[in-house]
């Protein structure tokens, strides 16, 4: 009995003991910390011994270092994401610019040196090279020009743009890093007893953190101790010399002068014979005439002369379409601007021109860029401000009221290297348009002056004011317009005998009427439209007022810029 007993009582023992096994392998399996190592190259997504990842402050970025000659580089479009978008490049003569307040850095594509007005320079290491369509420069380069600092690993460089207050930890005992919170994730890194580590994120049992040498990983909160924090000390190596500046002693107050030829200066007299409040008159004279930058000129010193004893202000015009419209000539702006040669023939032409006649200022106003001249535009601007201020002449800056499609203009930078920036706040409903509507309706207005404000200073803003509206006439489908001065509007009025209504969602007075098969609708600039945005003008405290154009005003939009202007 004994012996039949055992068989089957040592069978159940075994499958116990089997089954015990099974079971305690389970618990110490999801109870045991996983001793895996991740793949490195696979977490930083590094394929090459020429690669580094990016960590930008306390995050992995897309981007990634490029390894060349030892050398860390940036392609520029990444250099302009993080660290500092003022590098242009000109991709026909192989340069890479580099423009500050007072001077222009240049080197060529390859070159181990550069140029500025101190004279050149040789560096250690070749400053830019292309690699397919990808321009490369050194790290080592742009912290010329940039606060930054970087630190490079094996598979991973550290960059730091930011400096503050940052919350540490201690290890209480060896621990390891791991990729995500939990026992069971790879470990990315071993970190030693006592070794301090940043805290990035404290969850309930685990908390994210990056180790001294960048690894940003989860390890528990049970295993860290001495919790405290780090003042950082901030990178400021680079002090390049700071924009300055020049402002009128009171608000601007400027009328353009639209002059069609030579003898369109003889009329300035009669143009500003019942204007009042003026300080700044802004003749129309040249215009872009080729692609090599020279201009079409219309200017006369004498007018200058005329003005001065007047008590104005001159600000020469430079336009890029003018010429085109008189001769019918197809001139290509971007085939002008993205030349290094052209542009710097351009800023000769203005600066010379501007000396010879004698003017206090240059208003640009180039009305026809596209988004692809859009970085060529900002860099005209950078090195004509140079020249501008070195001469003592104010740089105004004419533009579109700001919307999303024009945002290349590049306001903020025109905020920092213009003295004035100038808001054409008007054509809302331009000629030929196939929507009647307002050419300037106080929302529109007040939009364009808001978003000006989010990215120039109250202090260079000046908004542009029209003296004139639209006559639209609609028959059928068909919309056609006609232009209608403050001048003429009074006689207009008493032609038609049609009583405007004042309309409370433009601030306008509005007519309209039929005449047979057509339908005419008006909404009037007049002495009550320009005083509503003159008042918020006045609420947002702005530079200055300008009108187009100083012959289309009558006596009482004058004394109303005349109470403005010296408000």
């Amino acid at each position: 009995m004994k012996k039949k007993a055992l068989t089957v009582i040592i069978p159940m023992i075994l499958i116990l003991l089997i089954a015990g096994g099974i079971v305690g392998k389970k618990l110490i399996d999801k109870y045991s910390y996983s001793t895996e190592e991740a793949d490195m190259d696979t977490y930083f997504g590094v394929n090459s011994s020429d690669e580094r990842a990016i960590i930008l402050q306390d995050e992995m970025v897309e981007e990634q270092i490029k390894i060349h000659n030892d050398i860390c580089y940036l392609d520029l479009d990444t250099i302009k994401k993080y660290l500092n978008e003022t590098f242009y490049v000109d991709e026909n003569e192989q340069l890479l610019l580099y423009t500050t307040a007072m001077e222009t850095y240049e080197t060529s594509f390859g070159q181990s040196g550069y140029t500025n007005a101190q004279g050149d320079h040789q560096t250690s290491y070749e400053i830019c090279y292309r690699d397919g369509e990808t321009i490369f420069v050194a790290l080592d380069y742009v912290k010329l020009f940039t606060n930054f600092s970087y630190e490079v690993y094996d598979r991973h460089v550290q960059i730091y743009t930011e400096w503050g207050v940052r919350n540490t930890a201690e290890l209480a005992k060896k621990s390891a890093v791991r990729l995500r919170g939990g026992i069971k994730s790879p470990i990315l890194r071993r970190v030693e007893e006592g070794e301090t580590v940043e805290v990035l994120e404290q969850m309930e049992t685990w908390c994210k953190v990056k180790t001294s040498d960048s690894i940003i990983g989860y390890v528990e909160n049970k295993h860290l101790t001495n919790e405290g924090t780090l003042q950082e000390t901030p990178v400021t190596d680079v002090q390049l010399p700071e924009y300055t500046s020049l402002s009128m002693d009171q608000k601007v107050s400027l009328a353009w002068h639209a002059i069609g030829g030579v003898g369109g200066n003889d009329t300035l007299s009669a143009m500003i014979n019942g204007s009042k409040g003026l300080n700044v008159i802004a003749p129309t004279w040249f215009s872009l005439c080729d692609e090599e930058g020279n201009f079409r000129s219309f200017a006369a010193s004498g007018y200058v002369e005329k003005a001065h004893a007047q008590g104005l202000q001159v600000w020469a015009v430079w336009d890029d379409f003018n010429y085109e419209n008189e001769t019918g000539n197809d001139i290509s702006v971007y085939n002008a601007l993205s030349s290094t040669t052209v542009r710097r023939n351009m800023v000769d032409q203005v600066i010379n021109a501007a000396l010879q006649y004698g003017v206090d200022g240059v208003n640009i106003d180039f009305e026809t860029i596209g988004k692809d001249s859009g970085p060529h535009f900002a860099q005209f601007l950078r090195e004509l401000s140079i020249r501008c201020r070195e001469q003592g002449l104010v740089l105004s800056v004419d533009n579109y009221v700001p919307l999303n499609f024009n945002d290349y203009y590049r306001l903020d930078i025109q905020g920092l290297v213009a003295d004035y920036v100038i808001i054409m706040g008007y054509d809302e409903h331009w000629h030929g348009c196939s929507e009647p509507g307002s050419v300037a309706s106080i929302d529109y207005v007040t939009g364009g002056i808001e978003k000006t404000l989010q990215e120039v200073p109250a202090a260079k803003v000046v908004n542009a004011l029209p003296f004139y509206t639209r006559v639209w006439t609609i028959e059928g489908a068909n919309v056609t317009d006609s232009s209608l001065t403050i001048a003429n509007t009074a006689d207009f009025l008493g032609r038609i005998g049609v009583e405007p209504i004042w309309d409370e969602t433009t601030c306008q007075n509005y007519l309209e009427w039929g005449s047979g098969a057509k339908t005419y609708r008006v909404w009037l600039e007049d002495k009550e439209s320009l005083k509503a945005k003159l008042n918020v003008m006045t609420a947002h405290d702005i530079a200055g007022v300008a009108v187009w154009e100083v012959s289309f005003g009558n006596q009482e939009v004058w004394e109303l810029i005349s109470a403005y202007a010296n408000s």
